[in-house]
C-alpha cells in the first residue's frame, strides 16, 4: 500500500479475534495434558494454567500464511509491497508451562536463561566459541532483551520490568514515519468492476483512467474508511496493544488539504495514534479501494500525497521534532525510502546518538534491488530489521551472501556493519508457515507456526503490518524479545480473522 503495501481497506465482516477452540495436533501436545495422560503422569497445574493463558504449546494462539507474489515488476511490487508475511503461535515453553532458567555461572548475576521471563524453548543455534568465560551471563540475555545493561564481570542484565508490574508509559514513546493512505473500502457490482477495467481479484496502481473511480465508489455505496499504509498500521496495532496511555504512538506522513485527508485525521485519532501530517495542496491525499465482489476483492492505490513528504517542511519543524526526540523506538518500514531516505537518516542517527532503538522492514524485494544504496546507508543504524523470507533472499542476492539458506542469511544481516556497538543488531524473518527465523548477536533461534483453522481466516491482508505493530508494543516496554514476537504472532491471528488491518476494541494478549 503506501509504497506500503495494499492491505485490505478494510473494515467489513471478521470474525472475533480468538475463534472457537481448536484441539492442537498431536506433536503438538509436548508439555500438556493429553502428553502425561499417555505417560500415565498427571497433568500440571502450572502447565494448565500456562496453556490457558495461551503460552504454550497445547494451544494454538495463532498463525497464518501471508505470503505476496514475488514482484511483477517494481510498479506493481510498490504498490502491492510484496508483503507476503505469516506469522504464527508462540514460542513454547518447557513442559511444566513455566520458562526453564539457566544457572548462572558463579559470580555472575542469577538471572533467568531466557533474560527475563519470556517463553522459551524455540530451537537455538550457538555460534562457536567454546564455553562461557567465568563470571558471564548467559549469552541468551543478551539476545532476549534489547534493553539489556552491562554488568561487572562481563556480562549483561535484563534491566526491563518484565518480572514485574507492567510499566507506565508515556505519550509519544513509539514513532513512526511512513506513507499513509486512506482505505475507502465498499462491496460493489460487476459493472463498476468493467467501467474501470478492474479485474474481480487484483491489486494495482491507480491510472489516469481511475482518476473518477474514488469519489463514484463513495457516492454509488456504501463505504467504510480506515487509516491505512504499512507504517500506519504497524503504529494503529501497536496503540491498540498498549491502549493507554492514548497518543503512546506517534506517526508521520504526507497527506492532502482535501475531504480525505480530514477523514484520515479523524480516523487515526479514533485509533488513539498521535498523527502529525504534513499538509500539502498539490496532490490529493493518498487513497486504497477495496472493491469487494462476492469472495473476490480487487485493490487500487492512488498514492498521490503519500509521495510528497518533506523533511525540510515537516521533520525539520522544532515543534516535530521535539515529538521525534521524545520517543524511544523508531519505525520506519522500507517502502519511505522510495520518498524521503534524508528523513530515514536523520531520525534514524538521533535514534543511534542517543542510544535508543530503531527498526526498518525491508518491505519488498524491489527495495533490496531498487533502492539498494538508500538501504545501505541507513542499514549501519538499524537495531532491529524485519522482513520476510523473499524479502530476505532478495537482500541476500543484492549482498553477495551466496546462500539460499534463511538462518545463514540471518545471520549474515546481523553482522553487518553496525553504528552504535551497545546495541547488536536484532533480525526478524518470517517464513509463511515455516518458522519464523531470530538472529541476535551470539545465537538464531527458531519459532515454531501454528496453522491457524484455515475456516477462521478471512483476509490475511495487513498480517505483516500487524505482526510488527504487537511486536513493537511489547518493546516500548522493554519485555524480552521473545515476548515481542509472541505478541506478533498475537497481532496478526486477530488480523486475519476480519477484513482489513482492523480490530476488536480491546486486545486479549496475555
Amino acid at each position: 500500500m503506501e509504497p506500503e503495501p495494499l492491505q485490505d481497506p478494510a473494515g467489513i465482516g471478521g470474525g472475533r479475534a480468538g475463534g472457537r477452540k481448536r484441539r492442537a495436533p498431536s506433536h503438538e501436545a509436548r508439555g500438556g495434558p493429553a502428553s502425561g495422560a499417555r505417560r500415565g503422569k498427571k497433568p500440571d497445574a502450572r502447565g494448565a494454567r500456562s496453556r490457558r493463558r495461551g503460552g504454550s504449546l497445547g494451544e494454538p494462539v495463532c498463525g497464518t500464511q501471508v505470503r505476496g507474489s514475488p514482484a511483477s515488476g517494481a510498479r506493481l511490487a510498490k504498490a502491492a509491497g510484496a508483503e507476503g508475511r505469516s506469522w504464527g503461535a508462540s514460542p513454547p515453553r518447557s513442559k511444566d508451562g513455566a520458562p526453564p532458567r539457566e544457572r548462572a555461572p558463579a559470580g555472575s548475576s542469577p538471572v533467568p536463561a531466557n533474560g527475563g521471563g519470556g517463553p522459551v524453548g524455540a530451537r537455538r543455534e550457538a555460534r562457536p566459541g567454546g564455553p562461557r568465560a567465568p563470571g558471564s551471563v548467559p549469552f541468551s540475555v543478551r539476545a532476549e532483551s534489547p534493553f539489556a545493561r552491562e554488568v561487572r564481570g562481563g556480562g549483561t542484565v535484563n534491566c526491563s520490568p518484565a518480572a514485574g508490574a507492567m510499566a507506565t508509559l508515556s505519550e509519544n514513546v513509539l514513532f513512526g514515519m511512513g506513507n499513509p493512505l486512506l482505505d475507502i473500502c465498499a462491496v460493489v457490482d460487476k459493472d463498476f468492476l468493467d467501467k474501470y477495467g478492474l479485474k474481480p481479484n487484483d491489486q494495482i496502481l491507480a491510472e489516469e483512467k481511475h482518476k473518477e473511480l474514488f469519489e463514484e465508489l463513495v457516492k454509488k455505496f456504501k463505504v467504510e474508511y480506515h487509516a491505512g499504509g504499512s507504517t500506519q498500521n504497524s503504529v494503529k496495532v501497536a496503540q491498540w496493544m498498549i491502549q493507554f496511555p492514548y497518543k503512546a504512538a506517534t506517526f508521520f506522513g504526507c497527506i492532502g488539504t482535501d475531504k480525505f485527508g480530514e477523514i484520515l485525521k479523524r480516523k487515526t485519532e479514533e485509533a488513539h495514534v498521535d498523527a502529525h501530517y504534513y499538509e500539502q495542496s498539490e496532490e490529493p491525499t493518498g487513497t486504497c479501494a477495496a472493491c469487494i465482489t462476492s469472495d473476490n476483492r480487487s485493490l487500487i492505490a492512488n498514492l498521490a500525497a503519500a509521495n510528497c513528504y518533506k523533511k525540510e517542511k515537516h521533520l525539520d519543524v522544532e515543534k516535530n521534532w521535539k515529538l521525534v526526540e521524545k520517543a524511544k523506538v523508531y519505525y520506519i518500514a522500507g517502502f519511505f525510502l522510495t520518498v524521503s531516505p534524508e528523513s530515514i537518516m536523520k531520525v534514524a542517527t538521533q535514534a543511534s546518538a542517543n542510544n535508543k532503538i530503531f527498526t526498518l522492514n525491508l518491505s519488498a524485494p524491489f527495495i533490496s534491488q531498487f533502492y539498494k544504496d538508500q538501504l545501505m546507508e541507513v542499514m549501519p543504524y538499524v537495531d532491529i530489521l524485519f522482513g520476510n523470507e523473499t524479502e530476505a533472499a532478495s537482500f541476500a542476492r543484492e549482498q553477495g551472501f551466496e546462500t539460499e539458506d534463511i538462518e545463514e542469511i540471518a545471520r549474515k544481516t546481523q553482522a553487518l556493519k553496525k553504528a552504535n556497538p551497545k546495541r547488536p543488531r536484532v533480525v526478524v524473518i518470517t517464513q509463511g508457515k515455516d518458522d519464523t527465523v531470530m538472529a541476535t548477536e551470539n545465537e538464531v533461534r527458531t519459532f515454531p507456526v501454528l496453522i491457524s483453522d484455515q475456516s477462521e481466516i478471512i483476509d490475511t491482508n495487513g498480517a505483516g503490518d500487524a505482526f510488527v505493530g504487537g511486536f513493537l508494543s511489547q518493546l516500548v516496554y522493554e519485555r524480552p524479545l521473545t515476548e515481542c514476537i509472541r505478541a506478533g504472532h498475537y497481532a496478526a491471528s486477530v488480523i486475519i480473522k476480519r477484513s482489513g488491518c482492523t480490530f476488536p476494541e480491546k486486545p486479549d494478549f496475555k
